[in-house]
């Protein structure tokens, strides 16, 4: 698996040392914990690692994990959270993208963008059908949420065929409730999944280790509006 291009001030590879490996889970320490230290766990031997950087080194990553079809889920990090089982027949290669960040001082929208870019690539390569992931909300209170839970509850359910069960003992359901200040409050990355088409599960899951609210997320690739597509396609040439 390989990814190496640049744009602008920024250039985006692949992990392929253990220095690497550690440069970014270094980063997400700062990120997820604020502190310094190493946000590591077992699917990160499991995964590859896109890394942003530029002239004040790396500034965003993220991990993916390809897989042949839906029978591979058992081994992803969203499975252990979410009850999967209908999307174990999906015949077609899915990626699993997680433990993204971003350097809280750079430019997230233009590392955001070629993050995109990036796995816009990796879908090409790999012809991946379906994304997924688990995407976060900081803290634990489902209340400075509501607008966003409610929104999701109303217009980005999971394709009834798709939809992911209740695995996890603390969850909050997704009930539809006023939708006041819902866009403002959805995390920038879930923002871009659901404005390509993307759906989410009918629950949020508390980890208290990361001190977080997550949504299982998932976009098909054949959903994509195709202007949209070719734009990412462009970012790397």
């Amino acid at each position: 698996m390989t990814i190496a291009f640049n744009k602008g001030r920024y250039g985006v590879r692949m992990a392929t040392s253990a220095a690497d490996l550690a440069a970014c889970q270094a980063l997400r320490h700062r990120c997820f914990f604020g502190a310094e230290g190493r946000d590591a766990d077992s699917f990160d031997d499991a995964c590859s690692h896109v890394m942003i950087a530029g002239d004040a080194g790396l500034v965003g990553t993220f991990r993916v994990m390809i897989l042949g079809s839906g029978a591979d889920l058992g081994r992803t990090y969203a499975a252990q959270s979410y009850d999967l089982s209908r999307l174990s027949g999906f015949a077609a290669p899915m990626l699993e993208m997680g433990r993204f960040c971003i350097d809280p001082l750079a430019e997230s929208a233009d590392i955001l963008r070629l993050a995109w870019g990036a796995l816009a690539q990796l879908v090409d390569d790999h012809s991946v059908a379906l994304m997924f992931g688990c995407s976060s909300f900081e803290g634990v209170d489902p209340a400075p949420y509501r607008g966003a839970f409610s929104l999701m509850a109303t217009r980005f359910q999971a394709p009834a065929r798709f939809a992911p069960a209740v695995a996890s003992d603390e969850v909050y359901p997704l009930v539809t409730a006023d939708t006041k200040g819902a866009l403002a409050q959805l995390p920038p990355l879930l923002r871009t999944y659901l404005s390509m088409g993307g759906w989410v599960s009918d629950h949020a899951v508390v980890d208290r280790h990361m001190q977080t609210l997550h949504v299982f997320t998932g976009l098909e690739i054949a959903r994509i509006p195709p202007a949209r597509a070719r734009a990412l396609r462009a970012l790397v040439g």
